[in-house]
């Protein structure tokens, strides 16, 4: 095992390593310290929480310890996926740089550009930023990146999954092409190797073992649940998180809370501070005074429930963390290494708890697979719940048969009260078919029915009315004064009988209107057409009933003057 004063540090950085309490550097440290000392690009596989910060932090100290920086021309570029991972570098650059005079500046969103400006117009050796607002401040003026001696990458997975790998290659551009580049990432992408491959020169590759494995201090647990519902299923976690929390008691003295989405993140908070909990959210669109009061409040014991996302938690240095919850199972297996790592550092026990529903066993399973074993399953709490609620119900279930037993004459009088209601219904259909006067009762009727009552009313009409007033009125009067004469006077009489009681069956109609009556004499004429010398009969009554308003009297009259020499020549 090497110690830090066997890898060549200057030894003010190495009295500076010494007052933080480390002795031994880790794997990532003993590997590539020696390599970046000789001034080649290293290459360094590794994931969060091995050391690899300060693997190049340390370093940059020692070689830039001589030489002194121009105004607005940074001597080195820290460039960082997040501002909490930027400011925890430029941290650990103040802790191990605390015996040299270095200058550093942080460019990061959240803080104005004027006092950004101030610090890089001075003189800057080491410069911390993130790719946005470095490009921001270029593009501005403010900024020469043409002295750059020393590049870093940090966690450029990371940065592949944000989106600034087309501004990674940009700043690479305008970087000097002798600089000595250190870059890190926890995986190699392919368009991270094509990075590599394209920037780098003869990068010395420097990977640690993988970490598959999770610490033994950590107590893993999986939370399975079905919701009765798709849209349930993210109710019904907050639910089974708040009962975890009151389980666990007083051994959760903090907890971070992941989730995959801002959204979740705000969601989950709010949920949290509603039931009187203490929580706050952490993602990137708050305000960066607002994220590093919201931290700073986690580390000194000042809030007990951190809520927040990958992007916004990469990189966190937070000691003493009793629990984490993956209020989502992430989709990357390696992340789950991330959250749970932050839990059970340095010898301490931890908790690392996962809510699982039905669409992100998938995730789970590629999970085990990277950690090699598989994560115990716990009980849900939401389900021992409502087993014990409904063996609370059951005796009130019993009681309730007894109640309705002894109301045995509610039953009856419903009964009855049934019974008459169809008394009365049956009589008023009866009035309405055989009277005229529901027609009156169908006209409010026809808005609500659309149409339904006006259908016989206005086929009765068209169908008697064009056939005799339009079509045979005028044709018939005239051949109908010679018909009338020929037949004998006993059917004269017999019609005129048949006509008699039809005008009797419409007086009882005449109250309400005369053109009914009318449509009403029609009907029963034309229902006699059966045999031939009626219907022909029919025929010339049509034209004789309307006319004997006014001038039926006066056919009558001139018919049988007329009519003899007539019938003569139709009968020869």
């Amino acid at each position: 095992m090497t110690s830090f004063n066997e890898l060549g540090l200057d030894s003010k950085v190495l009295q500076a390593v010494v007052d933080t309490g480390y002795t031994t550097p880790t794997p990532i440290q003993a590997e590539a310290i020696p390599h970046a000392l000789q001034g080649k690009d290293v290459l360094g596989i590794a994931q969060t929480g091995t050391g690899k910060t300060a693997s190049f932090t340390l370093p940059m100290i020692t070689m830039l310890s001589k030489g002194r920086a121009r105004a607005r021309m940074p001597r080195s570029l820290v460039l960082c996926p997040t501002r909490e991972l930027a400011a925890q570098v430029a941290e650990n650059f103040e802790t191990y740089a605390k015996h040299v005079k270095l200058s550093m500046a942080l460019l990061i969103g959240g803080v104005s550009f004027k006092d950004q400006d101030r610090l890089i117009d001075r003189g800057v050796d080491v410069l911390i930023a993130t790719p946005g607002r470095l490009l921001d401040h270029f593009e501005r003026g403010k900024l020469m990146l043409n002295g750059v001696q020393i590049m870093v990458v940090d966690e450029a997975d990371r940065m592949l999954d944000m989106g600034f790998i087309p501004d990674i290659e940009r700043i690479f551009k305008l970087t000097p092409f002798t600089r000595q580049t250190l870059f890190f990432s926890a995986t190699m992408a392919p368009e991270i190797t094509r990075i590599t491959q394209e920037f780098l020169h003869n990068p010395v590759r420097v990977e640690v073992a993988r970490q598959a494995t999770t610490s033994e201090t950590i107590t893993q647990a999986v939370c399975m649940h079905t919701p009765s519902r798709k849209d349930q299923g993210p109710k019904d976690k907050r639910d089974i998180l708040r009962a975890i929390i009151d389980a666990e008691g007083e051994s959760l003295t903090n907890a971070i809370i992941f989730c995959n989405r801002k959204r979740d993140v705000d969601i989950v908070a709010k949920s949290l501070k509603k039931h009187g909990l203490d929580a706050s959210a952490l993602h990137g669109d708050l305000d960066q005074s607002l994220r590093m009061k919201i931290l700073n409040g986690f580390r000194d014991g000042e809030l007990k429930l951190l809520v927040a996302s990958d992007v916004a938690a990469r990189g966190l240095d937070i000691p003493n963390v009793s629990h984490v919850f993956n209020f989502d199972v992430p989709i990357h297996s390696e992340d789950y290494v991330h959250r749970i790592g932050r839990t059970g550092r340095a010898g301490r026990e931890g908790t690392a708890i996962t809510l699982c529903l039905p669409f992100e066993e998938k995730y789970l399973t590629s999970i085990e697979a990277l950690v090699k074993k598989e994560i115990p399953r716990m009980d849900n709490p939401l389900k021992t719940k409502v087993s014990a609620s409904k063996s609370e119900e059951k005796p009130t279930r019993q009681s309730r048969p007894k109640r309705n037993a002894d109301k045995p004459k509610a039953v009856e009088a419903p009964k009855e009260k049934v019974a008459q209601p169809v008394k009365t219904e049956a009589p008023k259909p009866a009035p309405r078919e055989n009277n005229t006067r529901p027609d009156n009762n169908r006209r409010p009727q026809r808005g609500r029915g659309r149409g339904r009552d006006n259908g016989p009313s206005v086929i009765g009409m068209g169908d008697h009315m064009p056939a005799f007033m339009t079509r045979d009125l005028r044709a018939l009067q005239v051949a109908a004064t010679p018909k009338e004469v020929e037949e004998e006077p006993e059917v004269i009489e017999e019609v005129v009988a048949v006509e008699t009681p039809v005008e009797e069956a419409p007086k009882k109609p005449r109250r309400r209107r005369a053109p009914k009556k009318k449509a009403e004499e029609n009907a029963p004429v034309e229902e006699q057409p059966a045999e031939t010398a009626v219907v022909e009969e029919a025929a010339e009554e049509k034209p004789v009933k309307k006319p004997r308003k006014r001038r039926v009297t006066k056919k009558k009259e001139e018919t049988p003057v007329a009519e003899t020499p007539v019938d003569k020549s139709e009968a020869e």
